[in-house]
């Protein structure tokens, strides 16, 4: 693997959440933007949070134990980015640097998983949780009046959608905005739930991963993400 490639296993996912940034934002805000970054204590921050963020990336991709290997690895990146010369041979290393990252994914994955599993099945302990026939769970906080959709139905609602940490990858809240969708035209889980869910509803949603997106990953959302969601029924469609 060239330092080229390596490079980039660290870089893209940082790219990939820049680019899930709305496209429709004010043309004004880009000038802000640009006049920020020309200031000495914006440019700073601007670059510590790039630093964060590869930080946060390295996280999802490798294990790194202690303080030593942070400041190895810190080391050696503040020396490639001053220009200087390694202080070891790198095409030594790139074999173990390449078995890390597989070796690492592993025992990442494999800790997700149990994880998630965990997650899974204390939520599904909890009172008032039902399980649907493909293996997704809703549990409502408010009932609602009138009728559930159909399986082909379309509905209005609004939604957060996390991962079992926590962490936002979507909120039609945050955008200000109802989404509008078939229910043939959403994820199994949501196909499935949103039939438990009448107009004025609310619920927990908590989709296992094949009733989600699976092995693909999609934008923030890992490959095998169980995932949850907090919806509110607004209206069913005509």
């Amino acid at each position: 693997m060239k330092k080229t490639m390596i490079l980039a296993l660290l870089f893209a996912p940082v790219l990939l959440s820049a680019q899930i940034a709305p496209e429709t934002a004010p043309a004004a805000s880009a000038d802000a933007s640009s006049a920020q970054v020309q200031d000495p204590a914006e440019r700073n921050k601007m670059l510590y949070s790039l630093g964060f963020l590869l930080g946060d990336n390295l996280k999802r991709q490798l294990v790194l134990d202690n303080e030593d290997d942070y400041k190895a690895l810190s080391q050696g990146m503040r020396d490639s980015l001053l220009n200087k010369k390694s202080q070891t041979d790198l095409e030594k290393y790139k074999p173990q640097i390449i078995q890390k990252y597989q070796d690492d994914a592993k025992t990442i994955s494999a800790k997700r998983e149990a994880e998630q599993q965990e997650y899974m099945a204390n939520f599904k302990k909890e009172k008032g949780v039902k399980t649907l026939d493909n293996g997704a769970m809703i549990k409502l906080s408010r009932a609602g009046k009138g009728k559930t959709p159909k399986a082909d139905g379309s509905v209005k609602v609004h939604y957060t959608g996390t991962l079992i940490d926590g962490t936002k990858f979507d909120s039609s809240r945050d955008r200000g905005e109802a989404f509008e969708t078939k229910l043939t035209d959403v994820i199994p889980c949501w196909t499935k739930a949103l039939q438990q869910m009448k107009p004025g509803s609310r619920a927990k949603v908590v989709c296992p991963p094949d009733t989600a997106y699976g092995n693909r990953p999609v934008g923030q959302i890992p490959p095998n993400s169980a995932l949850v969601f907090d919806i509110e029924m607004i209206e069913l469609g005509m």
